[in-house]
């Protein structure tokens, strides 16, 4: 591994940085303290420019490089927490209770400041980077909001890179694939309105518990016989709710899930057959049943020579063992794919030597990725804009 010296030898100063985040997490849109924390380092640090409220408490900021240069890249982080208690027994554990970094936001933010720390005192760069610290990853649109406020007019971009860790056990690995590499999802609510009755009287009724339960098997009847079997797609019914009582059949019944694919065809296919067997199973049992399919995350689709640039800045900085460029696709979502859809780009993982899974209140990030991660980002920089 070659770290970029002046990044590892501010190692402790991350460490410092992280710590303090990941005692303070704060959920989606909420991150007022750490937004105001980059944007100081920022300042501190001598960025061009800083700016806030970006997206609600996103923060951009500017750097200009030592020569002349029309190219614009960009560089994103996540900042916002879960609303998880955190259970790590860590000295630096959540000070909030119920919210935790348990995704390692709190280390993504880190080392996309240690890159701009770097490439602040160097700019041994042609051109102009943009630094985006996103809020709200976590399901609530953080990036659509960032860009329905003009992020990308305000601060173009040519290309745009983002990375995510990875507790795979694997400190100093790098891993990403060309095209699709991670799904889209989208999220449905059915509501059935039917007749109640007393239990002992059911012919009285119209069943909406029966008619829920039979609609949530009846749906993956679209994976298994309308989505070509070598699409992905993923249709998961995980939430049900009818009844109050023991003895009554109940009136409504409302359930709800998640489609993750890869390919927005199959996508629209599903949304169009679970909506007709919804409307086929109000008509067959005489009941109301309102079914809204809403997308939530595009599919996340890396630039074939934008992958290219970035393993070839991870085999620079980690050795060429330590990159693997055919990394499986992943069912998870990230709404880092809704900027890749307006600038084209490319999004990596990057091991650490934690082994507990993302979204577990256990969950601990190794502050060693930290250097890893930002020297991965300044070399990027270095080597796209050379010239």
């Amino acid at each position: 591994m070659a770290l970029i010296p002046a990044i590892a030898d501010h190692a402790a100063e991350l460490t410092a940085i992280f710590e303090d985040l990941h005692a303070h997490p704060e959920i989606g849109f909420e991150e007022t303290r750490t937004a105001a924390i980059v944007a100081a380092k920022l300042r501190d640090w001598g960025v061009d420019e800083v700016h806030e409220g970006i997206g609600g408490t996103g923060v951009v900021g500017i750097i200009r490089g030592n020569r002349p240069g029309a190219r614009r890249v960009g560089l994103r982080a996540d900042m916002d927490a879960l609303p998880i208690e955190e259970t790590s027994n860590l000295a630096y554990s959540s000070k909030n209770p119920g919210k935790m970094h348990a995704c390692g936001h709190d280390g993504h933010t880190t080392m996309l400041l240690g890159a701009a720390k770097y490439l602040a005192e160097s700019r041994d760069f042609a051109g102009t980077v943009v630094l985006i610290f996103q809020p709200a990853e976590e399901g609530l649109g953080g990036a659509k909001r960032m860009i329905a406020e003009g992020l990308f007019e305000r601060f173009p971009c040519d290309e745009i890179y983002g990375m995510h860790n990875s507790p795979n056990g694997k400190s100093g690995w790098m891993g990403m694939r060309k095209g699709a590499a991670m799904a889209g999802a989208a999220f449905f609510d059915i509501r059935i309105t039917g007749v109640g009755s007393h239990a002992a009287q059911p012919q009285d009724s119209k069943d909406a518990l029966l008619i829920a339960a039979s609609l949530a098997a009846e749906l993956q009847t679209i994976r298994a016989r309308n989505i070509h079997p070598l699409d992905m797609l993923v249709l998961s019914v995980t939430k049900l709710n009818a009844g109050t009582a023991y003895n009554v059949v109940p009136e409504t019944a409302s359930m709800g899930g998640t489609i993750r694919y890869f390919s927005d065809a199959a996508f629209e296919l599903a949304s169009r057959r679970m909506k007709e067997i919804c409307k086929g199973y109000a008509l067959a049992h005489g009941v109301e049943i309102d079914c809204d399919v809403r997308g939530a995350f595009d599919v996340l689709v890396n630039g074939d020579e934008y992958t290219e640039a970035y393993l070839e800045a991870g085999r620079e900085i980690l050795g060429e063992e330590a990159v693997d460029a055919e990394v499986p696709p992943v069912t998870g979502s990230e709404d880092f794919a809704d900027m890749l859809r307006l600038v084209p780009g490319a999004y990596c993982q990057i091991g650490h030597a934690g082994t507990v899974p993302l979204h577990n209140p256990a969950f601990r990030l190794d502050p060693a990725i930290l250097p890893v991660g930002a020297s991965v980002y300044a070399r990027l920089v270095e080597k796209r804009l050379a010239a």
